[in-house]
């Protein structure tokens, strides 16, 4: 019943955003235009290009946009399996997962396309206009800002695996060196072959996972140790 519920949910955020389709195009048209050094342009190639580009648009954005509802729905699948103590103490944890998630997305829109975009459009041969495709672009950036939403959950999910005794801050500490060349793998394919670009998306999940750590120290152990005391 929740995941019918969430489909239904996705169902109707769907026809909202196609409705508002040409004015979210725009407002994730803009960093692509702003990084236009020179002339380009923004265009589409098959037939059926402005359609499939609607319906993928339409698809990814009511993912963002009812976040809200279909955290909710997930948060009543979990909390059955729970105990009246462990729901007090995770609740909160589904308010900073919808956090989290618009965070990676605002870190995506604000941060990481001004940085990646004007670095793809002036890398390699100069003075050669840009023949943009709008379907190619505006799927990638919604896969981008969806994905960003959810490895800002990092935290989240160190907690919950806490909770549930399947990691400790030992453990995790012991994990640093590798998660860390996971990251650097992780940065350098979501980013253009430029080192600041990279560091930039590479460093804010290194302290996810830091802060992470720290979490599942003062918060879970304790209260693991007072359950178990």
């Amino acid at each position: 019943m929740r995941v019918i519920r969430i489909c239904f949910i996705l169902f109707i955020a769907f026809f909202v955003c196609y409705h508002f389709g040409d004015k979210i195009i725009d407002f994730l048209l803009l960093p692509l235009k702003n990084s236009f050094s020179e002339n380009g342009k923004i265009v589409y190639i098959g037939i059926l290009d402005k359609v499939l580009t609607q319906f993928q648009l339409s698809f990814w954005s009511s993912v963002i946009i009812s976040s809200p509802f279909w955290f909710y729905q997930l948060w009543l699948f979990i909390r059955p399996a729970l105990y009246d103590k462990e729901v007090k103490v995770i609740r909160p944890f589904l308010l900073v997962g919808f956090f989290l998630f618009w965070c990676g997305i605002c870190f995506g829109y604000f941060i990481v396309f001004p940085l990646v975009y004007p670095t793809l459009m002036n890398f390699g041969v100069a003075g050669i206009e840009a023949n943009i495709n709008l379907k190619d672009y505006i799927i990638l950036t919604l896969k981008v800002l969806v994905l960003l939403g959810m490895l800002f959950q990092l935290p989240n999910i160190m907690i919950i695996l806490g909770f549930m005794d399947m990691v400790t801050k030992q453990s995790l500490r012991a994990l640093r060196g590798h998660v860390y060349v996971g990251f650097a793998v992780l940065s350098a394919m979501i980013t253009p072959p430029d080192p600041m670009t990279m560091m930039m998306l590479w460093l804010p999940l290194v302290a996810l996972y830091e802060f992470g750590i720290l979490a599942v120290a003062f918060i879970v152990h304790p209260y693991l140790k007072r359950k178990y005391a």
